[in-house]
């Protein structure tokens, strides 16, 4: 039996860098949100459906499960010895401060950008902010939902914190170990997921991300972090994992040709969603571990840019929608081939976020904070301690 202080010294590096290409694949999601079919903020004049459309449903199926797996994990690695107290206190500082600032800085631009034609400017716009809930009103947390549903589980797991440091825990974490072994054992939690939907898809139809009308989403987005909380704390069951990456790659592909041949199969309604459904489900599980074991294999090892990236993304993460979207709004004013203004969208976007990031939010505590980051030491402090050590060979002499 391992103890959970004994695998937190080893850092999984595959974890972080799952999280860097995962928000990576958040940005291209919107650069081709602008592109396809569905409603957005904004649109380019032509619209796709066909391969980018599909390419995007599967995504969109396990690309967001992934991310609260992983979070699960880096949640169970970053709460180390900390009280209730100061768990909550540094998830209040790292998510509800970005949240609120984005809320209030980040969000109105894109509201705006989309109702431009009802108002004279972005400043005429804010005392109107407040009329109503998005998409009809308003106010809304657009992509900033993640961040409130990653606060809200905390909150939900936070009473039992201390359960997991019992040597009850540890027992039924060894005996997980010998479970995940057997082929395809962890699709036991795709059971657990099938059947949330099941109870709870019947009342709430639709993904929302509004939260008082999203419980089954909610649902299937903690059973996903805490899958991750629970699973990826254990190396060996890492490792089980990584031993099985083909296996879940092969469940992950079977479950895309039954989710995509689902509406040739069948006619009723009923049927056809409850096979989508279903499948999709299979998919966003399988893909999620066949990810992770293929991490594990390939990824596990350090670089100083996996260093950097990983704390840029979550400053990239908020600030990259309303960027894709001031430079979109700007481009459908431009006649231009629709595969030039793709490119001058993606590298524009992805450069002008970057440049926000590495010159505005990175150098200053205040941006540091609010943006989600950890601050800089203080520098009275760091100056204080670096003239104690020019004063100390003086006071030697002069003794």
């Amino acid at each position: 039996m391992q103890a959970i202080s004994a695998q937190k010294t080893e850092r999984h590096y595959f974890i972080d860098w799952l999280r860097i290409l995962l928000i990576l694949s958040v940005f291209i999601y919107h650069i081709g949100m602008f592109f396809n079919t569905w409603d957005w903020h904004v649109k380019n004049p032509t619209e796709y459906g066909g391969i980018l459309k599909n390419t995007m449903t599967f995504l969109g199926e396990w690309r967001m499960p992934l991310l609260f797996l992983i979070s699960g994990a880096g949640t169970y690695y970053a709460l180390g010895k900390r009280s209730r107290g100061k768990y909550l206190g540094e998830r209040f500082k790292r998510l509800i401060i970005p949240l609120t600032v984005g809320i209030f800085i980040l969000v109105p631009v894109q509201v705006y950008l989309e109702k431009a034609d009802q108002y004279n400017s972005l400043f005429s716009y804010y005392p109107h902010m407040f009329e109503g809930i998005y998409p009809s009103g308003n106010f809304s947390w657009h992509h900033l939902w993640f961040i409130a549903y990653l606060f809200l589980i905390s909150l939900f797991i936070s009473p039992f914190l201390n359960l997991f440091r019992t040597k009850a825990y540890l027992r039924f974490s060894s005996r997980l170990e010998g479970f995940a072994k057997r082929p395809l054992s962890l699709n036991i939690i795709a059971v657990v997921l099938i059947i949330s939907q099941l109870l709870l898809r019947p009342y709430f139809p639709n993904t929302t991300h509004a939260l008082v009308d999203d419980w089954a989403a909610m649902a299937f987005y903690i059973i996903f972090f805490m899958a991750g909380f629970m699973l990826l704390s254990n190396k060996n069951i890492i490792e089980s994992i990584r031993k099985q990456k083909k296996l879940y790659l092969m469940e992950a592909a079977l479950a895309t040709a039954m989710m995509f041949a689902s509406p040739h199969l069948f006619s009723d309604e009923s049927a056809l969603d409850l096979a989508w459904g279903i499948s999709s489900i299979i998919l966003a599980w399988s893909c999620g571990l066949a990810a992770i074991g293929f991490a594990k294999q390939y990824l596990n090892r350090d670089t100083r840019f996996r260093k950097l990236a990983n704390e840029a993304i979550y400053p990239f993460y908020l600030l990259h929608q309303p960027v894709i979207l001031i430079i979109g709004f700007f481009l459908i004013k431009v006649e231009m081939p629709d595969f030039i203004r793709f490119l001058i969208l993606t590298i524009s976007s992805f450069g002008i976020t970057s440049a926000l990031y590495w010159y505005v939010v990175r150098p200053y505590n205040l941006t540091r904070v609010v943006f989600g980051m950890k601050p800089f030491p203080r520098k009275q402090k760091l100056l204080k301690e670096q003239e104690n050590l020019e004063l100390r060979p003086q006071l030697v002499v002069e003794q």
